[in-house]
């Protein structure tokens, strides 16, 4: 039996958090509305805007202070989580009712294969159908790009907003993509595109047609996962249970003013690293390497990372570490974010702790009741008794997130 083409779509919703406002309270359509944070801070930063205020000039991440410069008639919500995870909720049931294969991305964007559906429509039908369907039962807009695969779909969503239906074949790139600036390709940010400028990759099209042996030495595995995107190529399969697979665990925020003094940033830092120290102890997780962002007054960013031999989850050790990969990387100008992150984390008894001249002295305290353990196994059989109990921790408010303590709950539910 021939297997059918895949068709992916991916639907993204139209400023969510703004177009929830306007659906609770309709008397806001129409307006320029912001949602952003405390604005008598300058962490009054935009979290999203609408349309309406789009068109003045506003934008995400814009603070509250400029944003009413553009557009002093601006309406700013403080954001109402709550009303969003419902809202979010809402639109997966209305996407599972067709089909399955759902993979959530974030609270506002997922992915469907429809490959095996038995349409009496074409795709491009269907997908109007969804997208009136989110209208008419959560008058909510979206923009939904139509593929072969994952990679394809996501561009495409990208092409046409607000209320978007874009199909984008693999036959198309390289006369659609290729011409493109490399920045504006999913998955490479500025740290990464500037990399390829350095090699002399500066479009889509560039980064499709240099050979693979330089972007593995450049970038490695990286460098050729974004080749083969760049030529359309995208063999991930839409995986309904992928976005409970944590691969880090960070914590970031933006200071309520330019800072330079070292003890103030070294505050900070310590309670970022208390907070993914917290989260990491909340879901039993460890990890190898460790990034730290940081983001200056002139809005340009930079990261540091480093890999570690042994497991990384103890507070103090994700400060020492952060703390060092900082000023080894701060030039000295005003730092306006802050951010640190544990990366490649797995279940900590996934690991094997490697022994060092540090650590052997611990490791030789353990060793009677290793034997002990043993001898337990042997007399009364190898599921008798095992190292270490895994309990389940309770949550604590600095292990959770809005998106992890309500959004994957939703997912995980059903």
């Amino acid at each position: 039996m021939k297997r059918r083409n895949r068709i992916i779509f991916h639907l993204d919703m139209n400023s969510f958090y703004a177009s929830v406002e306007q659906a609770h309270d309709p008397s806001l359509k129409g307006k320029p509305i912001a949602i952003a944070g405390n604005p008598k801070e300058r962490r009054g930063i935009l979290v999203t805007c609408s349309y309406e205020a789009r068109a003045r000039g506003v934008y995400t991440t814009m603070s509250v202070w400029e944003a009413k410069r553009k557009c002093p008639e601006i309406i700013l919500l403080p954001p109402n989580f709550e009303r969003y995870r419902i809202a979010s909720k809402a639109m997966f049931d209305i996407l599972r009712s067709y089909t399955e294969l759902v993979e959530p991305v974030s609270i506002d964007e997922g992915y469907m294969d429809i490959s095996e559906l038995d349409l009496t429509m074409d795709a491009i039908t269907f997908a109007e159908s969804i997208q009136q369907r989110l209208i008419r039962e959560l008058d909510l807009p979206s923009s939904i790009g139509i593929a072969p695969n994952k990679f394809l779909a996501k561009t495409a969503s990208n092409m046409k907003k607000p209320m978007g239906i874009t199909v984008l074949r693999k036959r198309e790139v390289a006369e659609k993509l290729w011409p493109l600036p490399v920045i504006e390709m999913h998955g490479v940010g500025e740290s990464t595109a500037n990399k390829l400028s350095n090699i002399g990759i500066k479009t889509i099209g560039d980064l499709a047609n240099i050979p693979l042996g330089i972007m593995k030495e450049q970038l490695g595995k990286v460098g050729l996962r974004l080749a083969e995107r760049a030529n359309g190529i995208d063999e991930r399969l839409v995986d309904p249970t992928s976005i409970f697979d944590t691969k880090s665990v960070g914590n970031s925020t933006t200071l309520p003013y330019d800072e330079t003094n070292i003890k103030e940033i070294d505050k900070v830092l310590l309670r970022l690293s208390k907070k993914v120290a917290a989260r990491l102890d909340s879901k039993n997780l460890a990890g190898r390497s460790i990034t730290i962002h940081i983001r200056d007054a002139n809005w340009k960013n930079k990261t540091k990372s480093k890999t570690m031999q042994n497991r990384l989850f103890e507070e103090q050790q994700i400060f020492l570490l952060a703390k060092t990969l900082f000023h080894k990387t701060w030039d000295g100008e005003p730092i306006r974010l802050l951010g640190v992150t544990v990366n490649n984390v797995h279940d900590k008894g996934e690991y094997a702790e490697q022994l060092s001249i540090f650590n052997f002295e611990e490791h030789a305290k353990e060793e009677p009741i290793l034997k002990l353990v043993e001898q337990l196994q042997e007399k009364f059989g190898a599921n008798s008794i095992k190292r270490g109990v895994k309990v389940k921790k309770k949550s604590s408010l600095e292990s959770k997130t809005s998106f992890s303590k309500d959004f994957l709950d939703d997912h995980e539910k059903r």
